[in-house]
């Protein structure tokens, strides 16, 4: 099993390909950031060493699939020597079949830096230099133009894939600060010569799971933002409805054993430490119990942090991976096979992964929603806050809507639940007869997680604005921090304006990390895991 990929401490330091395993922060620096990224010399050589080998049995008696024979249904059909660098291109153009709107530029980045992690370890068959190509177009951001459509995740993310190897070769668009051009255009600005296929390159470099994982890993990493912004939300809302905090006793949480339901009270107990308004109607209340948007929030937090975490696990794995067919053993003893034809393209783990992380994704928004309408009910009788929280109810229309938003962003993301992995269409002409559909579980979850994070969005505004009703008391530390963020951006409601604004506001503060140090999950995550 490869070691982990060492992270760089400058954004502008290059990070070394060797052969480890990439991280989800590693994958969004190159994304995001324009983190550079080269191979490394032990890389290097063993790719050479890998290549060679191919290229030694490319021409020989044997057939070996992808190498000189056809793909796919057409695996029977022997390619002659002098053909092998021809059916290397047109496999590029004709697997370049995607259509729907482009990926955004930090997907296709994602896509590539995996691609070029996976080759990297040397089971490919492909020489340094495509690598080097592939760090090449990262380092000049140079960005392929890839359709989002068009891969059913099974044979690796072809059609995506093979938009980006267009590029290497010359053909194909590209952006280059954010202008559309040719490839060939954008090489020959950049010095560089568009790369030549060797045998099996470009089965090697269309045949992987690396848009699904590029995808998911940017997803992990604004859905970390997300957990985050949602524990503070919910400890605000406590304080914002005047509940108790009697439900966050540790001895309960232990009794049912769920370690991050544990995790979930033991933070909101952290940041609401010191409340003076828990204090305030801690005796004499005549309410025994709160609603469960309240009350259950660590067992309903917890599951799906713990479903989330798990999701978070699987990518980890893969950023380690080899994910290619064949598979290239140099070293193979004669107990065993030099070149493996197998199946570690198959995008179900990611795909089964992406599918929970929606479904968890929707437990989050869902239980906010439920506490944002709790709020602007008004209902409860212990709360001395206006209906919607309008300055003046009937004049004013306060947040009512802004309930509706979230509504319809929760309908949103109740639907995109419903899991893709668990449908199948062959391709192939039957051969490959069981796909995933991952790219599409990749896409959904990507939905889900933007729409959750304005639900969030909301919730905060919504909290923050009853806290004016709970005055002069204040609240602990963490949910006064978090309520002066918010203030940061958004004034207190005096009268009617347009919530859009705002919510969009406080979106980017949950994007930009602003609720990160408060209520940081990374720092418990050895205890809570």
């Amino acid at each position: 099993m490869s070691q982990p990929q060492s992270r760089s401490n400058s954004a502008d330091e290059p990070m070394n390909l060797d052969g480890g395993a990439l991280t989800v922060p590693h994958v969004e620096d190159v994304a995001r950031r324009g983190q550079p990224v080269r191979l490394g010399d032990g890389a290097r050589s063993r790719l050479d060493a890998s290549a060679a080998f191919v290229a030694q049995h490319a021409t020989g008696p044997d057939a070996i699939y992808g190498v000189n024979t056809g793909f796919g249904s057409l695996s029977r059909k022997r390619i002659g020597p002098d053909d092998v660098r021809e059916v290397q291109r047109n496999l590029i153009r004709s697997h370049a079949a995607g259509v729907g709107d482009p990926l955004s530029d930090d997907t296709v980045r994602a896509m590539m830096v995996c691609l070029a992690g996976s080759l990297s370890r040397g089971h490919s068959g492909v020489r340094a230099t495509v690598v080097d190509r592939i760090c090449d177009l990262l380092n000049h951001h140079i960005t392929p133009v890839v359709p989002s459509r068009g891969s059913v995740g099974a044979s690796g993310d072809l059609a995506p894939l093979a938009h980006v190897v267009l590029a290497l070769i010359g053909e194909g668009a590209v952006r280059v600060d954010g202008r559309e051009q040719s490839s060939a255009e954008a090489l020959r600005q950049a010095g560089l010569e568009p790369l030549t296929l060797e045998a099996k390159e470009g089965l090697a470099l269309i045949n992987g799971t690396h848009l699904m994982a590029g995808l998911g890993c940017l997803v992990l990493a604004d859905l970390r933002r997300i957990q985050h912004a949602a524990l503070a939300a919910t400890a605000l809302a406590i304080d914002a409805s005047r509940a108790t905090d009697a439900f966050l006793d540790p001895r309960v949480h232990e009794l049912r054993r769920h370690p991050w339901q544990m995790f979930v009270a033991r933070r909101l107990r952290d940041l609401l430490a010191g409340s003076r308004i828990l204090e305030s109607h801690r005796l004499d209340d005549p309410r025994v119990q709160d609603p469960y948007c309240l009350r259950a929030a660590p067992q309903v937090l917890g599951a799906a942090f713990d479903m989330l975490e798990w999701g978070r696990g699987v990518f980890e794995r893969e950023l380690g991976a080899v994910t290619d067919n064949p598979l290239v053993f140099p070293d193979a003893d004669e107990r065993h096979e030099m070149f493996v034809s197998a199946a570690n393209f198959h995008g179900m783990p990611l795909a089964v992964a992406l599918d929970a992380l929606t479904t968890g994704v929707s437990h989050v928004a869902g239980i906010a929603e439920r506490r944002i309408y709790w709020l602007l009910a008004a209902s409860d009788s212990e709360n001395p806050v206006n209906v919607y929280l309008s300055p003046q109810p009937g004049l004013h229309s306060g947040m009512m809507i802004a309930q509706y938003t979230a509504a319809a962003c929760c309908n949103e993301i109740q639907t995109l639940a419903n899991p893709a992995s668990v449908a199948n269409i062959p391709t192939a002409a039957g051969m490959e007869d069981y796909n995933s559909m991952g790219v599409t579980s990749a896409h959904q979850a990507r939905n889900a997680v933007d729409l959750a994070g304005q639900v969030i969005a909301i919730e905060l505004i919504v909290m923050a604005e009853a806290m004016e009703y709970q005055r002069p008391l204040e609240s602990g530390e963490g949910v006064e921090r978090t309520y002066e963020i918010i203030r940061s951006r958004v004034p207190r409601l005096t009268e009617d304006r347009p919530p859009s604004p705002d919510i969009e506001a406080v979106s980017e503060l949950i994007a930009g990390g602003a609720f990160d140090s408060i209520a940081a999950i990374d720092a418990s995550a050895e205890w809570s895991g």
